[in-house]
């Protein structure tokens, strides 16, 4: 006795996934603007007239003083971002439209990193940590910031039930 496959919900009965595509498409964008330059190592502790460094330096002088003179450990956060989570990303967006249900387990993982790491960790550090890695500007700090960690727990709540793409959220 065989089992007769499931077929996936088309995309326009899932509008949920095209808000998990554009938001998981903006972060591709986000990974390549902001976080690559850390990790990378360009310093972007004064504008230089160049929007990647110019958009790093009002971003890290007005929300994240962690971000504008990150110790390594961050570094390897962004790191993390910049390559890791950006492949997944890559590979997230086209599983959203498509219905790609092995994406499935991924997404579960990448959602536990995010919550962990920038989540816990990052989060901590910005409120709790040293004083000078402590941002003077919480609300700002938390309007760039909270939709990575929400967004990403969202998808997770998503993707918690087998086969996501064959029943609305």
């Amino acid at each position: 006795m065989t089992a007769t496959p499931v077929e996936n919900l088309p995309l326009r009965k899932r509008p949920i996934d095209i808000f998990f595509a554009v938001m998981f498409s903006l972060f591709i964008v986000t990974s390549c603007i902001a976080d690559m330059l850390p990790t990378l190592g360009v310093d972007f502790t004064r504008p230089d007239g160049t929007f990647l460094v110019d958009s790093n330096y009002w971003y890290a002088h007005d929300a994240d003083p962690l971000f504008m003179n990150p110790p390594v450990w961050m570094r390897i956060v962004t790191g993390l971002s910049a390559f890791v989570y950006l492949a997944f990303y890559l590979v997230l967006v086209p599983s959203l439209i498509r219905g790609w249900n092995r994406i499935q387990l991924p997404a579960v993982i990448y959602a536990t990193m995010i919550a962990s790491i920038t989540g816990i960790i990052v989060f901590g550090v910005e409120f709790f940590g040293e004083p000078e890695f402590q941002t003077q500007n919480p609300a700002k700090f938390l309007a760039f910031n909270l939709p990575y960690v929400l967004i990403p727990l969202l998808l997770l709540i998503r993707m918690r039930k087998p086969l996501p793409f064959t029943r609305t959220f």
